[in-house]
């Protein structure tokens, strides 16, 4: 069941990873409307939360310095550098599947509970990180498409 998931999440962070050829340094600051988040926003924002779910859903030990999660955060335009918002997402990666290969068999209907989303089972959170991921992988295609 481990490497199964593992499948599911690296197949379904492909629509995210799939894009990065055709991401430029010029265009981690486009955004579709000035009160929306930049791609650099939203890359960095994946990271982290990636780095999140390894540490808070599947228990490994990894610091996470969080600059675009919470109350009253906003897209400031300093995520702008392509090669290191790249490094953050491959690190992030690397790190969530290192968590999810910890996970025994048994441990996947285990119940967490966490402020995002309440009580899941690690499933079920794993599910959570795939749409999250998918769901900014379709802001940034959006961004990439139509900003200026």
């Amino acid at each position: 069941m481990t490497q199964q998931l593992l499948q599911l999440y690296k197949m379904g962070r492909t629509r995210l990873s799939n894009q990065f050829p055709n991401i430029q340094e010029n265009d981690l600051v486009k955004k579709l409307h000035p009160n929306s988040n930049s791609i650099g926003f939203l890359l960095r924002h994946i990271s982290e939360v990636e780095n999140l779910f390894a540490k808070n859903v599947f228990g490994l030990d990894v610091r996470v310095k969080a600059f675009t999660i919470g109350k009253g955060i906003h897209d400031s335009g300093k995520f702008t550098l392509l090669e290191e918002e790249l490094k953050a997402l491959s690190d992030s990666a690397a790190t969530l599947e290192q968590a999810i290969l910890m996970q025994k068999e048994e441990d996947w209907e285990k119940s967490i509970t966490t402020a995002e989303f309440g009580t899941v089972t690690k499933t079920e959170a794993l599910a959570r990180i795939v749409s999250h991921t998918a769901y900014h992988a379709g802001q940034i295609g959006l961004i990439l498409k139509y900003a200026a």
